[in-house]
């Protein structure tokens, strides 16, 4: 029987016209399926369904989600983070998360740290990342030591001071946050010419993030992206005392922001 599938234009452009019509044609859909985004049991007979095409550099997977959590859409993703999308989807790794993550792509290589969070901005619970490298970053073919260029790279990147923790910070074109099955995979920046986004920071495993914050990404589709300098804001255990380290961080003027929308799931 046909299922109650959405196939957006994009995603019937990459499958082609006789798969998408097999998948509402219900030959190919599952009944039942674990929501790409938030986790939960969906059925295709019963609900309004998307497929949610995640394309890498050598292979596909197609997911399904809830119409009421994405539209259907085609995610373009690096093989890593696709391979590390399935292993998610699949329940495959149950391994804890091992970031690697690398700065943006005109710095020197550095250990770049991300927390999420859910922060309190305008009296509205809304998603967080705190990004801060564990040392100074070198503007590329900066000569000597001692300099630290983390935060004026991303001012000319769009990134904006934040000095007000109770407004959200402006949003930031071709900037997103890539989440498949629910955790963390990247933050995608755009390139020059208009091509494909790129990983300015990826996990090198997906990173899990608490119900909490799922739930407030749900609500609002963007998260909050902090970035300090190397021993600004530090581990923070609780989300209250981040939100005090990025307070003290704003109020010297070392802390820069931007939200972003989400890419994929």
């Amino acid at each position: 029987m046909p299922r109650m599938l959405d196939v957006s234009d994009d995603v019937r452009a990459e499958i082609g016209d006789e798969e998408a019509d097999r998948l509402l044609a219900g030959e190919n859909a599952p009944g039942s399926y674990d929501c790409t985004s938030c986790r939960t049991p969906g059925n295709t007979d019963q609900e309004r369904t998307s497929t949610v095409l995640f394309v890498g550099q050598e292979t596909a997977v197609l997911a399904f989600a809830h119409a009421t959590c994405v539209p259907s859409q085609v995610v373009p993703v690096s093989e890593e983070q696709l391979q590390g999308a399935v292993r998610s989807i699949t329940a495959e790794d149950h391994a804890p998360p091992v970031p690697d993550p690398r700065p943006a792509a005109d710095t020197q290589q550095a250990v770049l740290g991300v927390t999420s969070g859910v922060v309190l901005v305008g009296g509205e619970a809304r998603p967080a990342l705190v990004v801060e490298p564990t040392e100074p970053i070198a503007r590329a073919g900066a000569l000597g030591a001692g300099g630290d260029d983390f935060l004026p790279l991303l001012t000319e990147h769009g990134f904006l001071p934040v000095y007000d923790l109770g407004r959200p910070p402006a949003p930031i074109p071709g900037w997103s946050v890539l989440l498949a099955a629910g955790q963390l995979h990247a933050v995608l920046m755009p390139t020059p010419g208009g091509g494909a986004p790129v990983a300015w920071w990826q996990a090198h495993r997906p990173m899990p993030v608490s119900d909490g914050w799922r739930s407030a990404v749900g609500r609002s589709r963007q998260v909050l992206v902090y970035a300090a300098a190397a021993g600004t804001i530090g581990t923070q255990p609780r989300e209250d005392q981040l939100r005090a380290a990025l307070e003290r961080a704003a109020a010297r003027g070392a802390l820069v922001g931007a939200a972003m929308p989400l890419a994929g799931t």
